[in-house]
């Protein structure tokens, strides 16, 4: 881990831990988090969460305003519309849908993958956990059999093709990290899905190790993380990804992740600025070890 300001890990990780002692639930808006803290069904959790990650590019009011006009169609039971969604049929309740580059046979398809996702396994998360192995050093593995898994499924009664059109928009909601991508929101949606111990996050998926979780790394993440020395990389991939939580697990090797929401909420909420503004930094509880 690089050092910074020749402050010491204890010093570091004291901070961060204050940071993650004060941002907690009641910081949560706004973040799609908050949608899936809606329902208490476990499988309703799972629907909406993969949903709003899915989704999680962009500003932040564009995503909040994306993901509700796709539950408002959902009604009361998100698990139960998917698994009697009909692409062929029930297509048409997204045909106005546009989330940036995603439009709506994206989100069909990805309501479709759900239900056959949740047909072959009994879950989402028992989908996911035909590709996870416990003896890997982290998810890297699990994600691309997650990610391969799902874009195998059926596709035909979205796109009108048996193989899925390589240019079809749901590809952009199963990236891979073989392919170097930091796989930002599906490493959001493994956090809440993962993640125990506090209010934030749902622990639902109890047969992986929150340890092997990977920070999911969006611009506030990259530029933070090298602000405070965790990473010296350049480029917000893979690599990345995996060296800020590898120095995370330095100070927590049970929850490395734990830290992802306190730092993400200093760029959302406008408390970490690009440039040094002196009284903001002031105020800022990383302002011993930031190297702005």
């Amino acid at each position: 881990m690089k050092k910074t300001k020749n402050i010491g890990r204890s010093d570091l990780k004291r901070d961060l831990d204050r940071l993650y002692r004060t941002f907690d639930l009641a910081y949560l808006s706004p973040d799609p988090l908050e949608f899936v803290h809606r329902y208490l069904a476990d499988a309703d959790k799972e629907v909406v969460g993969l949903i709003s990650a899915c989704l999680a590019y962009g500003r932040v009011d564009g995503i909040k305003k994306s993901v509700e006009k796709v539950l408002s169609v959902m009604g009361a039971s998100p698990s139960a519309f998917v698994m009697a969604y009909r692409p062929e049929k029930d297509g048409r309740l997204f045909s106005k849908f546009v989330h940036r580059f995603n439009r709506g046979p994206d989100i069909s398809c990805l309501l479709y993958f759900m239900r056959q996702m949740v047909e072959q396994s009994g879950s989402i998360g028992g989908f996911f956990m035909k590709g996870y192995c416990p003896e890997e050093r982290d998810i890297k593995g699990a994600l691309h059999a997650f990610s391969s898994g799902a874009l195998a499924l059926d596709s035909a009664p979205v796109y009108g093709s048996k193989n899925l059109p390589v240019k079809a928009g749901v590809r952009f909601f199963f990236p891979t990290p073989m392919g170097g991508s930091s796989c930002k929101r599906l490493n959001l949606y493994l956090r809440w899905m993962v993640r125990r111990g506090d209010s934030l996050d749902f622990g639902i998926w109890k047969g992986v190790d929150p340890a092997k979780l990977v920070i999911p790394l969006d611009t506030h993440i990259a530029r933070i993380s090298r602000n405070i020395g965790l990473t010296s990389r350049a480029t917000a991939d893979w690599k990345m990804a995996v060296e800020i939580t590898g120095a995370l697990r330095e100070f927590d090797p049970k929850d490395p992740v734990k830290y992802d929401f306190a730092l993400c909420r200093l760029g959302i909420l406008d408390r970490c600025p690009k440039r040094v503004d002196p009284a903001m930094c002031e105020r800022c509880m990383l302002r011993r070890i930031c190297v702005l």
